[in-house]
């Protein structure tokens, strides 16, 4: 199916899922906000999203062992043990073979009930498709749900937006059974819609583009860091598109207006938009980001009220 025929059918009154990735928030003493960051846990799968946790939103890139498993273990003291949810498998600040790397970081994810999203290792650039394919083959073999990640270097040096031939080939590994595109490129992930629908129709997109929050019309999901901001909101938004209220078109605008200017250039900072929003809309006590992580200019404050308001939660 070519790009064309996948704009021309806009999938109408379609059911999405939708996966909002968590921030970790911080107090004012620097220490991590886990009643806040629980209750936003909490509100999120009230609203019907999943939680995401461990992930770029959540500075997975920058938290010590010790601090992840604490993360995995908060998550389910907050929803329970029989509730899903996705967590970020990150191997970059470890040396060592890479499959046992992954299948370490997975053991954790799978016996806390969640589910493993490979985030990419530098390690395989510039391997082939058939290398690449061949190490993920090997660290998803006997997990019963695993998903894949492609992330654009805008977000993180040890993203790679992959060539078609090796998506067909994660897409043949039965454990995979979605993958997240971050390329902040419709015509790159209408590509993969066409992929998917012509290769594997049962293999869920999850797009990544904050800036593009709508690919959810032409048939992907979404594993979003934008959702995190105003969960309600996101499902409401996916409730007006699956029964066909026009009320939907407005709502999502002002999403995409958030959306364009939270994850505007440099793109990590948006953790801090994030901080920032989620501070001024009452759900976490500081808009304190982790310390490596950019920030943005004092008067964030002021664009994001205004983002607040159109979204009727400032």
């Amino acid at each position: 199916m070519n790009i064309a025929t996948l704009i021309e059918r806009r999938q109408l009154h379609r059911k999405v899922q939708g996966i909002a990735a968590a921030l970790l928030p911080y107090k004012s003493d620097g220490t991590i906000a886990v009643d806040a960051f629980q209750q936003h846990l909490t509100a999120t799968h009230h609203a019907g999203l999943m939680n995401a946790v461990n992930m770029d939103t959540g500075y997975v890139n920058y938290l010590s062992e010790s601090e992840k498993r604490d993360v995995l273990r908060w998550t389910v003291e907050a929803l329970g043990k029989n509730v899903p949810f996705v967590a970020g498998a990150y191997i970059e600040n470890h040396t060592g073979d890479i499959i046992p790397l992954y299948r370490q970081q997975m053991d954790l994810i799978v016996q806390a009930g969640g589910i493993p999203i490979l985030f990419q290792t530098a390690r395989l650039h510039g391997q082939s498709s058939t290398e690449k394919a061949a190490t993920y083959q090997a660290v998803c073999q006997g997990y019963p749900h695993v998903l894949a990640f492609e992330l654009g270097t805008m977000f993180a040096p040890n993203g790679e937006i992959f060539d078609e031939q090796t998506i067909r080939r994660l897409m043949d590994i039965p454990e995979i059974r979605g993958m997240k595109h971050s390329s902040l490129d419709r015509l790159v992930e209408l590509k993969r819609l066409a992929l998917r629908d012509a290769h594997r129709p049962d293999f869920r997109i999850y797009t990544g583009n904050d800036r593009g929050i709508n690919m959810i019309e032409y048939g992907s999901d979404y594993l979003l860091g934008l959702a995190s901001f105003a969960p309600e909101t996101f499902a409401e938004r996916d409730r007006l598109w699956e029964t066909g209220d026009p009320a939907y078109y407005a709502l999502s605008d002002a999403l995409q207006y958030l959306g364009n200017v939270a994850f505007r250039e440099p793109v990590p900072a948006y953790k801090h938009s994030a901080a920032v929003f989620l501070r001024l809309t009452g759900r976490i006590p500081t808009d304190l980001v982790h310390p490596r992580n950019p920030k943005r200019a004092a008067w964030e404050s002021e664009i994001l009220r205004d983002c607040a308001l159109r979204l009727g939660c400032g």
